[in-house]
């Protein structure tokens, strides 16, 4: 007897809202995995790669049906600086997608419900600075030098099969028409989501003006907001809806503040399920969590969708 195939990710996006995972590294750290070097979760790829699978597989059992890539910050710049050459990049890159990928069979063989996504991540130039410039953008490079920067792993990733490209955490709408010109032509469905404060890009820019930058770009198929607080989440949903005239992808952090003197998180979390309802009714169809947002959270986010 044969067996239907899955729905492609973008005719399951079509079809009602899917479940993003939540933050990777705090799942990676609770398993007591150190992260404070300058590739973050991305030196856990070729370090501790059982580490990674496992971490996905814990979203995907709470509930997740979308699993974003530990691929944020690698990037060929990133690990030539620790002295890792542009074909082992590329495989590390291509190992980030497999790694999600095995841990979707792990989870369905375990009896977790299907299908299940992945999405590759690719963080913004500032991540690879690693220097908080990935929360302010204008980094002094032009648009042409923002795509020249980001094609090549792009176009690595997208070889890799994921269901989609996750372009994410964008402060800057010079960075977000780079991308935008990036991921033409790769044969893989992409979502732009952009780091907000209030009603403006973290550089600074309208957001409702950087939303609509991808309106008329075929290859995305959603916009909206990550890394950015639940309050500022919720004013951004339907400015993405009505701007881009797309589906909308919404996943905040935990809504503490990161203490970069004391290294801690501080104040208190403000994300909750009970958002989800008015995401939806203004156009959300993939909701998350980003940093500081457990697999406890993500389950609790999967029952209010699914009640």
């Amino acid at each position: 007897m044969s067996t239907a195939a899955a729905p492609s990710f973008t005719d399951a996006l079509a079809t009602g809202p899917l479940v993003l995972d939540g933050g990777l590294s705090n799942q990676l750290e609770s398993a007591g995995h150190d992260l404070s070097d300058a590739l973050w979760s991305a030196r856990l790829l070729a370090e501790a790669p059982a580490a990674v699978v496992a971490a996905h597989r814990t979203y995907y059992e709470a509930g997740a049906q979308v699993a974003i890539t530990a691929s944020y910050q690698a990037t060929f710049e990133g690990f030539a600086a620790r002295g890792i050459g542009a074909a082992e990049a590329a495989e590390l890159l291509r190992r980030s997608v497999e790694l999600a990928r095995e841990a979707a069979r792990q989870a369905t063989a375990a009896g977790a419900a299907g299908p299940l996504y992945v999405a590759a991540s690719a963080g913004p130039y500032g991540a690879m600075l690693a220097d908080g410039s990935e929360y302010r953008g204008r980094y002094g490079l032009s648009v042409a030098e923002l795509e020249r920067f980001h094609r090549p792993r792009l176009e690595v990733l997208a070889a890799a099969g994921p269901d989609v490209l996750a372009l994410e955490t964008v402060p800057d709408a010079d960075e977000a028409r780079a991308l935008l010109r990036a991921v033409r032509g790769l044969g893989v469905p992409a979502w732009l989501s952009f780091s907000a404060a209030g009603e403006h890009t973290r550089a600074g820019q309208p957001l409702e003006d950087a939303f609509a930058l991808a309106s008329d770009v075929p290859e995305v198929v959603a916009v909206g907001v990550n890394c950015c607080t639940p309050e500022d989440a919720d004013q951004a949903v339907a400015l993405a809806a009505r701007a881009s005239g797309k589906p909308v992808v919404v996943y905040p952090n935990s809504g503490e503040n990161w203490d970069a003197q004391a290294r801690a998180w501080c104040g208190t979390p403000a994300f909750s399920a009970d958002r989800v309802a008015s995401w939806t009714a203004a156009g959300a169809r993939l909701v998350g969590g980003c940093c500081r947002v457990g697999p406890d959270a993500v389950a609790a986010l999967a029952r209010q969708l699914a009640g």
